[in-house]
């Protein structure tokens, strides 16, 4: 994976930034800060015969720059309803926007304020029917997405920061400000405390940093994928394979965390944060991003005081972050699982539908494509007349295995491993994997 910085926006008047959120479907970006400040943007690669670059790498222009008047704190929760088209904002005092696309602009549709507490955080369920609020003084709104208030509760003596849903709608996390995680079902009725394996040894106090449980829309990186993150201020985290999983993966980045999100596919989880620069004295602002699995793939540095958000493009090619009155923008070319041999192109992607990879060998000369379907696949790499996919066996040896395919997807060998192959690379003439 490779990842950098790629465009600056300014912020007019050097109004800070608070929070981002990309709408994912239709690509508009939120942005809200101190003094009110509401804006909408989009950004437009740049086409036709004058654009002599293409791609990620391309100028990319603001289609939309539409500022949003209506609150007159500063705007510190942002949340896309991406299957309605509607944007939910809330400010320090507690009030509730939502605003709704009507001819290319951006306009209120509903407001509502308690005037008792401030709203720390809101979610969308998977399919857009319903938005669950939380207030700092323990009160839970849960609502549809037409206005209607579906069911509240109050959760005595609890201070709220965090919810989220789980993909299928059933139950709802909410993160407490003493750092617990607790766990209810959607009618509100309390299941359990989750297990904070992460904190072990952690001592003082520690407030939760994000809780984001990717929903499978793209389907999964492969079968039972960890998908549940809950990260901490200190930088502790743990990533779940569902709520109650007793062994998750348990990562500690080092870094001061502010926000977490997964990309498009559950694939990445950029950790957004603070981090002491090496052989200095000052704290910069990075990105850190690691796999379901904990594996660390890169770190971002970026610029500025303090950063407040990362948030990812729908295709997960990009990453829009908030720092001080800026957004910067970075591009990613992700590790695909892909080779060339014998005009023949062999190239790996998840579908939602199906737990196993789907590896497609195309033919570059007549066309014609030919699929096959491999679980666990790990690498793929060609030469000569031939590819090995290297896989996960099944079973749980803890062994691998290579399989050697011709143009069209027939196995031809296969071989069982001890070790796992980071790295493989193949000969030209007869076709041995080295391994590594």
């Amino acid at each position: 994976m490779f990842i950098y910085l790629s465009k600056k926006i300014a912020i007019p008047n050097n109004v800070r930034l608070r929070c981002l959120a990309w709408n994912r479907e239709q690509g508009y970006i939120a942005c809200g800060g101190e003094d009110g400040l509401l804006k909408v943007l989009k950004l437009e690669i740049q086409q036709g015969k004058d654009a002599k670059v293409r791609g990620l790498a391309a100028p990319s222009n603001l289609s939309m720059n539409q500022n949003l008047d209506g609150h007159t704190g500063a705007v510190q929760v942002v949340t896309w309803n991406e299957q309605f088209q509607k944007l939910t904002t809330s400010d320090q005092y507690g009030l509730i926007i939502v605003w709704i696309l009507y001819k290319g602009s951006w306009y209120e549709e509903m407001i509502n304020n308690r005037n008792r507490s401030v709203v720390r955080d809101m979610k969308w369920n998977a399919d857009g029917q319903r938005i669950c609020i939380v207030y700092e003084d323990g009160a839970v709104i849960v609502g549809s997405v037409d206005g209607n208030r579906i069911w509240g509760k109050e959760l005595k003596n609890l201070q709220l920061t965090n919810v989220e849903w789980s993909p299928d709608g059933k139950n709802i996390i909410f993160g407490i400000s003493n750092g617990e995680v607790q766990i209810f079902d959607n009618t509100g009725n309390f299941c359990t405390k989750m297990t904070l394996f992460c904190l072990a040894n952690v001592t003082g106090a520690v407030k939760i940093a994000g809780i984001e449980w990717y929903d499978g829309r793209e389907g999964y990186v492969e079968p039972n994928c960890p998908c549940l993150a809950v990260c901490f201020d200190v930088g502790r985290m743990q990533i779940m394979r569902h709520e109650l999983d007793e062994n998750p993966v348990l990562i500690d980045t080092s870094m001061a965390v502010v926000n977490i999100q997964w990309n498009n596919c559950g694939a990445v989880l950029a950790v957004a944060g603070m981090q002491r620069a090496t052989g200095q004295e000052k704290d910069i602002n990075v990105v850190q991003f690691y796999t379901p699995f904990g594996e660390h793939l890169r770190t971002l540095k970026v610029p500025g005081k303090q950063i407040t958000e990362a948030c990812w493009e729908g295709a997960g090619l990009r990453i829009a972050l908030a720092v001080d009155s800026f957004i910067y923008f970075a591009n990613i070319r992700p590790n695909y699982k892909w080779g060339y041999f014998s005009n023949t192109v062999v190239y790996a992607f998840n579908k939602p539908d199906r737990q196993e990879h789907c590896v497609v060998f195309w033919d570059t000369k007549n066309g014609e494509k030919y699929v096959k379907y491999v679980r666990n696949l790990l690498s793929i790499t060609a030469s000569g007349d031939h590819c090995v996919l290297a896989t996960r066996a099944d079973d749980s040896s803890g062994q691998h295995v290579l399989v050697l395919c011709n143009a069209i997807g027939t196995p031809l060998d296969s071989k069982y491993i001890e070790i796992e192959p980071l790295f493989v690379a193949m000969t030209r003439k007869k076709h041995y994997p080295f391994l590594s």
